[in-house]
């Protein structure tokens, strides 16, 4: 299995968008649950890591790397369906919080394997330059779609805003599990 570079860019740029996009919708989603509870699920993701560190002799390759991508991208897909089928409620918000903890279990190995995976010095500092710039860009249409809807279409209520946050997340997460898709190829890429 080999790495597209240019592919990789751009979904790390995107992938990183999304992330300045969305940091907000948890606040308004995790509201219903207990403080408590963040506790267990930080023990739970610290032992977690624990877990898929242990294993990292058969996990820190790029096969290994592309699998654990894409499972992290399709369950964060899945959190935004489900919350637009489930809504606002304490269900929703346990459920969306689990699988964020489970896609964070494997966030320190996916920070070693691309670094194994990147190989150079010079691409490790584009692809971190790109995720500089993707999140500053979410962050930046992030302020702007809460100025839109409260200034021109006046919607306060963080519920309904997120909710129509949603959808643009859900259209910006399919293209960046395209991207990571077209990022691995079977057979050896041309970059240049």
């Amino acid at each position: 299995m080999k790495l597209n570079k240019k592919k990789f860019l751009s979904y790390k740029l995107f992938n990183s968008s999304f992330t300045g996009l969305s940091i907000g919708i948890l606040f308004t989603i995790y509201e219903p649950i207990k403080p408590l509870f963040f506790s267990i699920g930080g023990i739970i993701l610290a032992l977690g890591m624990l877990i898929v560190a242990r294993y990292y002799d058969s996990l820190l390759n790029i096969r290994s790397f592309y699998k654990i991508s894409l499972l992290v991208e399709v369950i964060i897909l899945l959190t935004l369906l489900f919350y637009l089928i489930f809504k606002q409620n304490l269900f929703s918000a346990l459920i969306i919080y689990c699988s964020y903890q489970l896609t964070f279990i494997f966030g320190g190995y996916l920070v070693r394997a691309e670094t194994l995976v990147a190989k150079n010095k010079e691409y490790l500092g584009k692809i971190d330059t790109k995720k500089q710039i993707g999140y500053l860009f979410g962050l930046v249409c992030s302020f702007i779609f809460y100025q839109l809807l409260e200034n021109g279409f006046k919607i306060y209520n963080p519920i309904i805003q997120i909710s129509i946050l949603h959808y643009i997340l859900i259209c910006l997460q399919i293209h960046i599990l395209d991207l990571l898709i077209k990022s691995f190829s079977k057979r050896k890429i041309n970059n240049y």
